[in-house]
């Protein structure tokens, strides 16, 4: 008999929970350990953040479907691994530290055959000064972030209701933040309230990233093909905050939020300063702070992860000019390569560069954004690691067979614009490779015949559809494996 524990039950961990259990069955434990109670279709949090949607359409408990599933389900938070065992237990395990109310502060000792680390992100909003929930700006990356949000803006609706004029910023809100996709969402839909309310000339709206070009979301932009002509998402992104009477401020690292105001350095060296009466800006991300201890309770955390926290797998780290990255530096199996029975999927595994260029200010301050690694990725990764620790434990050590490189995957992305079945609006995109291939694409840098995007009402409903298509399969409705990741 296998144990199997998975640390997180987002979209990676989740995924591969699910698709482990479902192979091995019930001749094998898998252990899931995530510290929230609630599973969140994270995609779904930008229409809770402008009142289209409630809470409770974008989550659900995750114990009833892990009992259904036979998924030992711990409501807890990882605080270190220990891959090599220590003087008492000679498997490797995890220490845990339980979240959930009934059991609040105790801890425990997992040990296992294998170890997902799917943790995600922290979202690091101590790296900006003022910045989050609670000081001077507002979030959506989480159903609570997105509630809270949804209670500003209506506030903000109430005094242009009243005559008054409200400036409203949306962004990054770090130098080398990324999700700059879910950013762009979030002011495309507060722009369409505004306007169905019919108080755009009270309203200003400012679009700030770091970005180098507008349209380049983290991946180096792309060239897409839309109506038989070759354009560009900068072109695509401009157009789009054009229509929408969005000005924009590019280049810009944001280094501390006032009380309705924002100060941000550009790649020129100057310091800036920007008001706001609203501001939903996205933090930095991290690894979320694991530590790592050899057999004698040695750290040897930075074997297992790098300096930013997530965890090192497949990949080469080789430090090389932007130049001389290739797309075969990106992993293939998300497995670590000191120990071989650790894998991190999705936004847990350590990138070995960026897909962007990186930019320094002429104060040298880094502003580019880091590799998204959201969505389609996380899944996809989530069930490559499924798949391989399945075949592992039936045949053995062998050659891993599913492969899943951000340079071999395409990826669908569709960015909201307004909700409404009749006048709602989202541009479907499509890149194949995620990650640039210029030896393969030498023109282009992905296939021009794979990488397309349009907008329009359709898009609408397709991302419509998807909300409840990836619930369905989360929940483990029937033939939810057979829906895509």
């Amino acid at each position: 008999m296998a144990k199997i524990v998975v640390l997180g039950a987002g979209i990676s961990g989740h995924t591969a929970a699910a698709f482990i259990k479902k192979k091995l069955g019930k001749q094998h434990d898998v252990v899931v350990v995530s510290p929230n109670s609630y599973y969140q279709w994270i995609p779904s949090n930008i229409w809770v953040g402008v009142g289209r949607m409630n809470v409770d359409q974008v989550r659900f408990k995750l114990k009833k479907v892990y009992d259904k599933w036979k998924i030992d389900f711990k409501q807890a938070k990882a605080v270190s691994i220990h891959p090599e065992g220590n003087q008492e237990i000679t498997k490797g395990f995890v220490s845990i530290e339980y979240t959930d109310p009934e059991r609040k502060g105790e801890t425990e000792q997992i040990d296992y055959d294998y170890l997902v680390n799917a943790t995600g992100p922290k979202l690091n909003f101590e790296g900006t000064p003022g910045l989050g929930p609670g000081k001077n700006t507002e979030s959506v990356c989480s159903c609570d972030h997105a509630i809270h949000a949804w209670e500003k803006l209506q506030a903000c609706f109430k005094k242009m209701e009243a005559g008054e004029k409200q400036t409203f910023l949306i962004g990054t809100g770090h130098s080398m933040a990324t999700c700059q996709g879910a950013a762009f969402e979030y002011i495309l839909n507060v722009s369409y309230e505004i306007r169905k309310r019919k108080l755009e000339h009270l309203a200003e709206l400012i679009w700030i990233t770091n970005e180098y070009e507008l349209g380049d979301f983290g991946m180096g932009g792309a060239f897409i093909k839309r109506g038989g002509y070759i354009t560009s998402t900068k072109v695509f992104a401009e157009s789009f905050l054009i229509e929408n009477g969005i000005k924009w401020i590019k280049r810009a690292g944001v280094f501390e939020i006032e009380p309705g105001k924002a100060n941000y350095e550009t790649l020129d060296g100057e310091k800036n300063s920007v008001a706001f009466d609203f501001s939903m800006l996205i933090p930095g991300f991290s690894g979320v702070g694991l530590k790592a201890f050899g057999k004698n309770n040695e750290d040897i955390t930075s074997t297992v992860f790098a300096p930013n926290g997530f965890t090192k797998v497949d990949a080469d780290y080789t430090t090389k000019d932007f130049e001389e990255w290739k797309a075969a530096d990106w992993p293939e199996t998300y497995r670590n390569p000191t120990y071989p029975n650790i894998f991190a999927p999705g936004i847990a595994f350590a990138p070995p560069h960026s897909i962007s260029k990186p930019m320094k200010s002429k104060n040298g301050t880094a502003i580019f954004p880091a590799p998204p690694r959201t969505g389609m990725p996380s899944g996809v990764s989530g069930k490559v690691v499924a798949l391989n620790i399945v075949n592992l434990v039936k045949k053995g050590e062998h050659k891993l067979k599913h492969r899943a490189s951000m340079a071999k995957m395409g990826a669908a992305c569709i960015v909201s614009a307004g909700f409404g079945m009749t006048k709602g609006s989202a541009a479907t995109m499509t890149v194949y490779p995620i990650v640039q291939d210029w030896d393969k694409y030498p023109e282009w840098g992905r296939s021009i015949k794979y990488t397309m995007g349009e907008p329009g009402l359709a898009g609408h409903w397709l991302k419509w559809t998807m909300h409840y298509m990836f619930l369905h399969k989360a929940k483990g409705y029937p033939f939810w494996w057979l829906l895509p990741e």
